[in-house]
């Protein structure tokens, strides 16, 4: 017999004649929803008693877990590094418009800035991120000012600052903050580096390595210390080298020689990585590729000059780069197309590309209990793809958020869809 429901408790929404990316495979199966969370059927049928309030008809579309972001400068017109007096506007904006490319949650980055500008921006991004509607915020990524002067990339040298014997109490000093703080990016071979790592993982924050000229003994070294991420491999650190492979070697490392896993960020755009790397990298550690989009302000809109914290950046020819100079600044690619483009270079496996942009990034971050994966009790972060893996819809706690309106076939499917 059905159970009627609870006052105040949501509809039951069954998704059927769908693909679930679940436990590495793509399954014919059917998700079950009900505030905001994926539901357990076999508890819905035998324990409670319920059917289903709503079926979708999902005509064969693939759902997987929504993309998790975990280094983007901004977009739209919104760089998170400058924009200090209408950040919490421009928080907004991009919350709404990275549904359309199926990030569902992601950590602005904040790139080398002056002291002064941590102190505004934190608190201001801290306190908007939880009236936004759309993409999740789950926390910051300070990409830098404590990095190596020689790997800085688009980073301003002027604002690179190097640690002391204070170490994570500089940090604070510095940042004002790390309360909202979810990445720290760091280079492991400056004094008190390594201290400092110790005592940032002690606080949950994750390190990341980058920007940096460290060795791969070093980089092991901050590994043991509890540095898990990798920025941009490939990207601001030495060259592989066969008599030392620089950072780019703790990809062969086994669990028994670090102290736990390691993963790397990958932006798969075609202008930070060459395919042939891309390549590499995967078939090195498939299992610690997290792909990035590294995306600034200029993502969303037209060619022309834009900035990157207080670097003036120029959009041509596909990518960005530092005003008058070939240095690339982030880029212009969304996490979708970068999702095809790693699935093109590398040949692998739909699955193998959708988890590397949703899994992988919520392993990292250690919240893979809830987010990136479709397991029963998980956050209804979900998003609908055709098999070119194109974003046709994307949904936040199991409410319909962006519908790829322009399909036909998207819109016979939640035609009679109710919020």
């Amino acid at each position: 017999m059905k159970r009627k429901r609870v006052a105040g408790e949501e509809k039951v929404i069954q998704f059927w004649n769908c693909f679930l990316i679940k436990n590495h495979e793509k399954i014919k199966d059917d998700l079950w929803i009900r505030d905001g969370k994926i539901l357990d059927p076999h508890v819905l049928f035998f324990d409670e008693h319920v059917a289903a309030d709503v079926k979708i008809d999902c005509k064969g579309l693939i759902i997987a877990p929504g993309y998790i972001d975990v280094q983007i400068n901004g977009g739209f017109g919104v760089d998170f590094s400058s924009d200090i007096e209408s950040i919490e506007t421009g928080i907004g904006i991009v919350c709404e418009k990275l549904l359309q490319y199926g990030v569902t949650s992601f950590c602005p980055t904040i790139v080398t800035s002056a002291k002064e500008t941590y102190h505004q921006l934190l608190p201001r991004i801290a306190n908007s991120s939880t009236n936004t509607r759309g993409a999740t915020v789950l926390g910051l990524h300070l990409e830098g000012p404590f990095i190596n002067k020689e790997k800085k990339g688009a980073h301003k040298e002027l604002y690179i600052e190097a640690l002391d014997s204070q170490g994570i109490n500089k940090m604070i000093e510095h940042y004002g903050t790390l309360n909202f703080v979810k990445i720290v990016t760091m280079a492991p071979e400056q004094p008190f580096a390594l201290k400092t790592i110790e005592d940032l993982t002690t606080k949950g924050i994750t390190v990341s390595i980058g920007h940096t000229m460290g060795c791969l003994d070093i980089a092991a070294d901050a590994a043991n210390c509890g540095a898990r991420f990798i920025t941009h491999l490939f990207n601001a650190m030495l060259p592989f080298h066969h008599r030392d492979p620089g950072v780019v070697g703790l990809l062969t490392s086994t669990p028994q020689d670090l102290r736990g896993p390691i993963y790397f960020g990958i932006i798969a755009d075609g202008n930070h990585t060459h395919p042939t790397a891309v390549r590499i990298a995967h078939r090195s550690h498939p299992e610690g590729l997290v792909l990035v989009s590294d995306a600034i302000a200029a993502l969303g809109l037209r060619p022309g000059k834009h900035c990157l914290g207080t670097v003036e950046v120029e959009i041509h020819d596909g990518k960005a780069t530092v005003a008058g100079l070939k240095t690339l600044a982030g880029s212009i690619a969304s996490l979708d197309y970068c999702v095809r483009q790693f699935k093109e270079f590398t040949g692998c496996s739909k699955v193998q590309a959708l988890e590397a942009a949703s899994l992988h990034p919520a392993q990292l971050l250690q919240i893979s209990d809830r987010k990136g994966t479709l397991n029963y009790g998980a956050d209804a972060d979900i998003i609908m793809l055709n098999d070119d893996l194109e974003v046709q819809a994307t949904f936040i706690a199991g409410n319909l958020e962006w519908l790829n309106d322009s399909n036909a076939v998207v819109k016979q499917v939640f035609k009679d869809y109710e919020n």
